[in-house]
């Protein structure tokens, strides 16, 4: 029942694909008055007081085993590093070069998957991973020139995500998805809570906490209701549609990005990031295609007898 609606299912990607670069640009923008610390507590604390009363009133288990409650705790930890690399990377890229540098992930979790977890994956499938990281590596390359090291952080945060979807993994069957980030966003308030607390005198910019102003409160208010919206609407959409039909969608947050950024920011990819960028598009929907017409086969296949 939860596949029988594709169309809602890929419109729901959709708005995931227009809300998450909405949630990066806004951060962008944020990041050039109000500390990293304050911006990662206040968006994952509003993903806690949004998810808290849907899983109270809907009634959904957020309850977990120790081994579950382990797993969340680290993936957690891993969610909070990655955003916290991402909203860095915004402050010294552009918008679409950062969203399509941090798209070498769909890459690493073939790899992980084959060498971490012993999946099957064929000769085909490692050779688009080596030209799409080539496309990467066009990205990062004019960007690393201008801006140094920071260019690298993308990398890091798609290294990162990776792991942290590797994790997600092995607790999604246990798990209700809206209960377990309303766990995890009360996890990362508990966590970012006393280390802004504990530095409030150390001098560390990152982790002051500031007084803000109308304009930026509005916009720390965005950036928790749209990057809590975007995991919502990931999650629905792979209720009414299965991830093959759903996957190869995902690449248009990259040229949303591209639209976004110069809109707000007039940032546009100079020509080698954009070449890059197209073979990366290339490669990730080559995988994608690959996986479902390997999954196609394997349900056309006889049983053994």
């Amino acid at each position: 029942m939860s596949q029988d609606r594709p169309l809602l299912g890929i419109l729901l990607m959709l708005g995931f694909c227009i809300v998450a670069p909405m949630g990066d640009a806004v951060a962008k923008l944020l990041g050039q008055s109000v500390p990293l610390g304050e911006l990662l507590f206040v968006r994952f604390a509003i993903q806690a007081l949004i998810l808290i009363p849907l899983v109270w009133f809907g009634r959904r288990a957020w309850k977990m085993s120790g081994r579950v409650l382990r797993l969340t705790a680290f993936r957690t930890v891993l969610h909070i590093v990655g955003i916290g690399g991402m909203f860095t990377a915004l402050q010294y890229l552009p918008l679409a070069d950062a969203v399509a540098i941090a798209f070498i992930m769909p890459f690493l979790m073939l790899l992980l998957g084959k060498y971490v977890l012993g999946e099957e994956v064929g000769s085909r499938r490692l050779i688009a991973c080596i030209v799409g990281f080539v496309g990467t590596l066009l990205v990062v390359q004019p960007s690393f020139v201008e801006v140094g090291w920071p260019a690298l952080l993308p990398l890091l945060v798609a290294v990162n995500f990776a792991i942290f979807m590797l994790v997600t993994r092995q607790i999604a069957k246990d798990t209700d998805p809206i209960g377990l980030q309303a766990v995890s966003g009360v996890m990362a308030v508990a966590i970012l809570g006393p280390i802004l607390w504990l530095a409030r005198d150390a001098g560390i910019a990152p982790l002051n906490f500031i007084a803000v102003n109308g304009n930026e409160a509005s916009l720390l208010m965005a950036i928790g209701i749209l990057g809590t919206m975007a995991h919502l609407l990931m999650t629905w959409s792979l209720r009414f549609a299965p991830s093959a039909t759903l996957a190869p969608m995902q690449y248009l947050e990259i040229p949303v990005a591209t639209i976004i950024g110069f809109l707000v920011f007039s940032d546009l990819p100079n020509g080698l990031a954009a070449v890059g960028i197209c073979i990366t598009i290339a490669s990730g929907l080559y995988i994608v295609l690959r996986e479902r017409a390997i999954a196609r086969l394997a349900a056309r296949a006889p049983a053994p007898a």
